[in-house]
């Protein structure tokens, strides 16, 4: 055990193993924003009483879910920028292609977690009773208005937990940036491997523990939230 607590030592004395890690928790928070914003539109879309936002949403929800994540990290480097030139940062600016391919996956990370963000949304509008968006109609609040503030204010609190999950899932899922060519801890790993295959073991230790450390948290808060703030049915 001392041996690969030595290893594991070389490694983080030799690689920026910890700043790989705060480039996915940037990617993670970043994304989370953009596709909680994204997310609760799709799903107010899903509930809305026009047909066409209805269908809207929905075509969009089961087109992005049905894509792998990789080919649409991939759409957004190679297709947006590679292809129609869409560039994300200033060509004047020093890092450019490393803020450049960051933000790009930051977008990518967004349109594909906002489908699951609806999804967990609509859960939580489900188990809101009818009888209020119903008293809302009685006394003359229309749709935006009982959506804001009726029924959204009590789906968020009922969909912690699935909302959580998919946290988890997302920062799990910042590892697929490196397709994008943005630098994180599954590149510095794959650098490791490559240069230190001798100490494959301890690189996976050190990895695991990384990941362990910023999910196991997340999981623990989201239980502590749903249950303190859970709506009771």
């Amino acid at each position: 055990m001392s041996g690969y607590l030595a290893d594991m030592g070389e490694l983080l004395g030799s690689y920026d193993i910890l700043g790989a890690f705060l480039v996915n928790v940037r990617l993670t928070l970043w994304s989370a924003l953009f596709a909680f914003v994204l997310g609760t539109v799709l799903a107010v879309m899903r509930v809305s009483p026009a047909p066409s936002l209805r269908w809207a949403g929905a075509a969009y929800v089961n087109t992005v879910r049905n894509i792998p994540l990789t080919l649409i990290i991939l759409a957004a480097s190679l297709g947006l920028w590679g292809q129609l030139g869409v560039e994300l940062a200033g060509r004047d600016s020093g890092d450019f292609i490393a803020t450049n391919s960051f933000r790009l996956a930051v977008l990518g990370l967004s349109v594909y977690t906002a489908a699951f963000v609806c999804e967990a949304l609509r859960s939580g509008v489900n188990t809101v009773p009818a009888g209020q968006a119903e008293a809302a109609r009685a006394i003359g609040l229309g749709f935006g208005a009982t959506m804001r503030l009726i029924i959204l204010p009590q789906a968020f609190r009922g969909a912690i937990a699935p909302l959580g999950n998919t946290l988890i899932a997302l920062a799990k899922n910042t590892t697929v940036a490196q397709a994008a060519g943005v630098v994180q801890a599954a590149s510095v790993m794959n650098t490791m491997m490559e240069f230190r295959p001798d100490l494959a073991v301890a690189i996976f230790l050190i990895i695991a523990l990384g990941w362990v450390a910023i999910v196991l948290p997340t999981g623990l808060v989201t239980t502590h939230l749903s249950r303190r703030l859970g709506v009771a049915r």
